[in-house]
């Protein structure tokens, strides 16, 4: 995946639709395991941090892209935390765990600048933030249930039914290896920090804003560029998939050749 020019310039023919399925033996091996029925399950390593108090939602509601006000009790959204430009300063998952109580799951190296970010930006809002220690197993596939008694969010970021899974109660093992995960990732087109997302990508860009901005919620930081670019505009780039014949994805920033 890659971050291309699209403006004045149409697709190529080959990555129009969805993502063709990669053909190198080990990306057929796991697509297989996936697709055809039953589930599998992977670690998701991520970073935790708690809001909870008397004015949670309403500082996290001012500070999001997305409508968490409108959460129910147990439900989750994407969101992203940006910059006044809308630049991304991390993409967050954010659950509900009660009125004014929430815990926002991030990439692994940012929770810390998530934490920090949040209480710099704090002032007199009465809302606690701290980080939390956390254990996210991911459960893919067409069968795919959270098991009974496990916190259980929906997860869109690889292209199949999948839950995401909060300290489940019972271990089990790992079907699908980090390599494997990535690779459905990528076929999904989902953005990942530090690899199509970084500080310098607007939502647009990414395709993130169907995804984690509500166009009608009150104001936050980043929000004036995106409504302009959504109402008025367009992103001059975005993320193109490429099929390839490696058995690996190829690092960050690598140049395609195209």
């Amino acid at each position: 995946m890659e971050r291309g020019r699209a403006a004045g310039r149409p697709p190529s023919p080959s990555l129009e639709g969805p993502c063709p399925r990669l053909r190198s033996p080990a990306a057929a091996a796991y697509t297989e395991r996936v697709e055809t029925g039953g589930t599998s399950l992977a670690v998701r390593p991520r970073a935790f941090v708690g809001v909870s108090g008397p004015e949670a939602a309403d500082y996290l509601q001012r500070m999001l892209s997305n409508d968490v006000e409108g959460l129910a009790v147990g439900a989750s959204c994407q969101a992203l935390l940006l910059t006044p430009k809308a630049r991304v300063i991390a993409p967050l998952r954010v659950l509900r765990r009660g009125e004014n109580d929430f815990l926002l799951l991030t990439e692994p190296e940012l929770g810390e600048t998530v934490r920090l970010h949040l209480v710099r930006s704090r002032f007199a809002a009465r809302a606690d933030i701290e980080p939390e220690e956390h254990e996210s197993v991911l459960i893919l596939g067409d069968d795919a249930e959270p098991p009974e008694g496990a916190l259980g969010l929906e997860n869109d970021d690889y292209g199949t039914p999948a839950f995401e899974l909060l300290d489940p109660p019972v271990a089990e093992a790992p079907t699908l290896t980090a390599e494997e995960l990535e690779r459905l990732r990528i076929r999904a087109r989902t953005p990942r920090f530090g690899h199509e997302l970084d500080e310098r990508v607007l939502p647009a860009e990414a395709g993130l804003v169907d995804r984690a901005v509500s166009l009608t919620k009150g104001c936050y930081p980043g929000q004036e560029p995106i409504a302009r670019l959504h109402f008025r505009g367009h992103a001059n780039r975005g993320l193109r998939a490429l099929r390839i014949d490696a058995d690996a994805p190829p690092a960050p920033d690598a140049e395609s050749g195209a």
